[in-house]
């Protein structure tokens, strides 16, 4: 599928990683904590698991097509190709991008597979984020670069660093990543869109379910409030949304 219009993207920017998730799994038919996707699969598991954090929440959200390298950070004798493979496959893809580095080192983390001088690539090449399963440094750097890193944890330094593959599918926090998925990666982590899916109906999702959710906040905010009406309300609230189903 060719990657969504920049509208879109903008648009998809609004809503977190969760509300996101929520928009994936709403659009394959499923409610939140149901049943209806056992059978063809059960509810994807498109997100990253605890490991990957965001390193610099303070400049928010990244959204974009993921562009992949496997990586050593410690080891002098893993085979390696040339770096500008990595940044030219980069170069070459319709953004805006994420790209997606995951350490493979037999002591993987101990050494840094980012920093402040990669960061300022990444940036100029198109990415929005960088997403490490893995460890980084010179975090102070990357933020003056000002593009939003995700990752295991901070290290100092790291040994030969040598770009091992690029191009390839790579597991990242339990995540499969393929080259082209669409990623959102905010505070919460990483939600991937299936590459099979349109951009612009997990959007229209997303702003569905916002309402929903803003509607059902405000119960809270009525004068005089018991519990009790509160149970009356959550009942006809999830009766009106088993309606629009």
């Amino acid at each position: 599928m060719p990657n969504a219009c920049l509208d879109t993207l903008r648009s998809l920017q609004e809503f977190d990683s969760a509300t996101l998730f929520n928009a994936v799994i709403e659009s394959m038919g499923a409610s939140q904590g149901g049943t209806e996707l056992e059978g063809k699969g059960g509810i994807p598991v498109n997100y990253t698991d605890s490991s990957i954090k965001s390193l610099l929440p303070s400049l928010g959200m990244a959204i974009g097509y993921a562009v992949t390298a496997e990586v050593t950070a410690i080891d002098p004798d893993s085979p390696k190709i040339p770096w500008d493979e990595y940044y030219d496959a980069m170069d070459k893809a319709e953004g805006p991008l994420v790209g997606v580095i995951k350490d493979v080192d037999t002591r993987s983390g101990r050494g840094a597979s980012l920093g402040d001088g990669m960061a300022a690539t990444h940036k100029f090449l198109g990415c929005t984020g960088i997403v490490v399963d893995g460890s980084v440094r010179d975090i102070a750097g990357i933020e003056a670069v000002g593009i939003p890193a995700w990752g295991r944890g901070l290290v100092p330094g790291h040994g030969v660093f040598n770009l091992i593959r690029e191009g390839e599918p790579i597991v990242v926090g339990e995540l499969l990543i393929n080259p082209g998925d669409l990623l959102a990666c905010d505070r919460d982590g990483i939600t991937k869109i299936p590459r099979e899916m349109d951009p612009s109906v997990v959007l229209n999702k997303a702003r569905e379910i916002r309402e929903k959710e803003q509607d059902y906040v405000k119960v809270f905010k009525r004068a005089n409030l018991t519990w009790a009406d509160v149970k009356v309300y959550r009942e006809e609230w999830t009766r009106e949304q088993a309606k629009k189903r």
